[in-house]
């Protein structure tokens, strides 16, 4: 499930530019930060984050130089069972959170995932260390909802990701130092959106007003007529017949060049989708073989050298997946 998870969260963030705030006081801000809450199967709360750390500068970022901190992360009070899911970044446990030790190279971003579980019923009080331009709060469907206090936060509604549904909330603009508290409830689902009728009746009353003709027609005009071929039809009648076939021509005419553009553009728009689902699809097999190969290392079927190498390769890989997505959302 954590694996799962992991990799959701991970494909999250490489669909997202990584172009990081606007000027800010502090050299480090978190584009990006993930958090799936939901429950264990002995009623606690599940609290796995995936957070985006870039470094604003063109200096590599060693800290604030008053200890051997390079990013200070805080998890709320009360916290147990918190791992640290990525044995490639030096990180050390302290009284608040967790520390990382290895610099942030310049203009560069660390992706710092780690979860913990809190007592069933808690208020999340959660702080930010630095500023977060974007946070984004999935609930599983159907694992509860949740409720904000102190901060404003958009519900998203439900969305499809990897075979599983997500309530969704986003948070924006939140500023170093700043806090804010959440409130889950596994058993309280989310109120369905209430829908409106589209269909309902204006309520407009029509009034049909007769404007009769002048009494007067210009005397030539009526000759012109009366030796005409049409002089059996009523003049005003064979005015609204040919009004109503220039129209419907018109329509007819506007009806299939709108229909030609629009099939055009379903066209190129099949064609953009057909390449976004296969650039998704390199994109999870190519996680799934990180994953196939740190456990192949773990298991001690490959040497150092191997995994380093097959790593550095699919890292590469999904490098480009990455930059070829970034066209589909910017």
């Amino acid at each position: 499930m954590i694996k799962k998870i992991t990799l959701l969260l991970l494909g999250l963030l490489l669909i997202i530019p990584f172009n990081g705030m606007a000027a800010t006081e502090s050299p480090i801000s978190v584009d990006m930060y993930y958090l799936v809450v939901s429950p264990t199967e002995d009623g606690s709360t599940n609290m796995m984050n995936m957070v985006n750390f870039t470094n604003t500068t063109a200096e590599d970022f060693k800290g604030d130089g008053t200890g051997e901190a390079v990013l200070n992360v805080t998890i709320p009070t009360g916290a147990t069972g918190f791992s640290f899911l990525d044995n490639k970044i030096a990180q050390k446990q302290v009284d608040t959170g967790f520390i990382t030790t290895d610099p942030v190279p310049a203009n560069q971003t660390v992706v710092l995932p780690y979860s913990y579980r809190l007592a069933k019923g808690e208020e999340i009080n959660l702080s930010f260390d630095y500023p977060v331009q974007a946070m984004q709060i999935l609930v599983p469907e159907g694992m509860g909802s949740i409720e904000f206090k102190n901060v404003t936060a958009t519900n998203q509604g439900l969305f499809k990701m990897d075979d599983q549904n997500y309530q969704g909330y986003s948070v924006e603009g939140i500023k170093a130092n700043q806090s804010f508290t959440m409130i889950y409830d596994k058993d309280k689902q989310p109120a369905a959106s209430d829908t409106k009728d589209s269909n309902q009746s204006s309520g407009e009353t029509s009034t049909n007003v007769t404007k009769t003709a002048p009494s007067f027609h210009n005397p030539g005009h009526l000759r012109i007529w009366a030796q005409s071929p049409l002089r059996s039809w009523d003049p005003h009648v064979f005015l609204i017949v040919m009004a109503a076939i220039i129209i419907a021509a018109l329509s007819y005419f506007g009806y299939f060049k709108i229909k030609a553009r629009a099939e055009e553009k379903r066209l190129g728009a099949d064609k953009e989708e057909n390449a976004f689902k296969n650039l998704m699809a390199k994109q999870k097999a190519i996680m799934d073989k990180i994953l196939e190969l740190e456990e192949n290392f773990d298991d001690g079927n490959m040497s150092e050298e191997d995994y380093q190498a097959k790593l550095a390769a699919y890292k590469q890989h999904l490098v480009q997946v990455k930059m070829n997505l970034r066209q589909f959302v910017e």
